[in-house]
């Protein structure tokens, strides 16, 4: 499913067609399972029923959680941000803002998934229309807009209540959301949830190009989709690799003398633009706006950018000008 990193609904005119089962390159594969990647790699047939997607969500929210700590952490030390404040059942305490990280980081993960789910039923509401309940409880069907949109909500309901600057906050929360969406990605392209791209038009593969880097039919994908050789776009690892692109913009221009929130504008603007660009590779259902077909993550991806782009110019003098 386009826009999601999970398995769930496909537009009816997705171009990906399917054929008999055969067994494919390396490359090629997908491991739902940690036991079948331990399998494929090393012929161990061990019970290691852990979801890979799963795995590597984990391993993206700790690493978001650690460069979020280590970024507030910084901040504090610095003098650009104050305690944060702690309630007690005799009142309140001032502690670091690093302290918080993981309160913060469960509420914007709860909040996240309700999100994902309301945006992805929006984004088929036919579908829901004609299976309410099966839409709503079943285990697939996200979008990550709607995750990062609600739990930014959530983050920012957080920020005030413990004494925490929101702007601030959210420059601490730029690289890192960055680097969890890319390592994200990377689940998205191992388990093969359906977030693959359309069929890849091979005619215009460059010849010094790898295979496996313009077209995968995804083998053994957790979807259960069998997909006409020559595959289908390999949209996670793009998505990888401009997202660690972004990340290390935002990493390298991280102490910048400008205002509270400019980092965070700049995030909104790789953001918009990273996920735009991969909409035009990816399969998803289209509402007509004024003429045109557009998707909803398109409609996102562009007022993240304008949202971003105003962002930088409006902080974008040094602090205390």
């Amino acid at each position: 499913m386009k826009g999601s990193c999970a398995v769930g609904v496909r537009d009816s005119q997705a171009p990906i067609s399917f054929h008999p089962q055969q067994r494919l390159d390396f490359a090629s594969m997908s491991y739902p399972m940690l036991s079948d990647l331990v399998r494929d790699v090393t012929g161990a047939n061990l019970p290691l029923p852990l979801p890979m997607f799963g795995l590597l969500v984990a391993v993206a929210l700790l690493t978001t959680m650690w460069l979020t700590e280590r970024e507030l952490r910084r901040f504090y030390a610095a003098g650009r941000i104050g305690p944060a404040h702690r309630r007690t059942k005799t009142g309140q305490l001032d502690v670091a803002p690093q302290e918080l990280v993981t309160g913060l980081a469960v509420a914007m993960v709860v909040a996240g998934i309700v999100g994902a789910r309301i945006f992805h039923l929006l984004e088929y509401p036919g579908a829901f229309i004609a299976d309410p309940l099966g839409m709503i409880f079943t285990r697939s069907g996200f979008t990550i807009y709607g995750g990062l949109i609600f739990g930014l909500g959530a983050g920012t309901i957080y920020a005030k209540r413990h004494g925490l600057p929101v702007p601030a906050l959210a420059d601490a929360l730029a690289p890192a959301l960055m680097m969890g969406y890319a390592i994200g990605r990377i689940g998205c392209q191992v388990s093969g949830d359906g977030d693959w791209g359309i069929a890849a038009d091979m005619a215009l593969k460059p010849s010094w190009l790898p295979q496996w880097l313009w077209a995968q039919t995804y083998e053994n994908n957790i979807a259960g989709v069998l997909i006409q050789p020559p595959g289908a776009y390999p949209a996670p690892i793009y998505e990888t690799l401009m997202s660690l692109v972004a990340f290390g913009v935002l990493w390298s221009v991280r102490e910048h003398p400008f205002r509270a929130g400019w980092l965070f504008a700049l995030f909104m603007v790789l953001s918009g633009i990273e996920r735009f660009l991969i909409e035009q590779i990816r399969v998803n259902a289209t509402v007509d706006l004024l003429g045109l077909a557009v998707t909803q993550a398109e409609i996102v991806a562009v007022l993240f950018v304008i949202v971003g782009v105003v962002g930088l110019v409006v902080l974008g003098k040094r602090a205390g000008a």
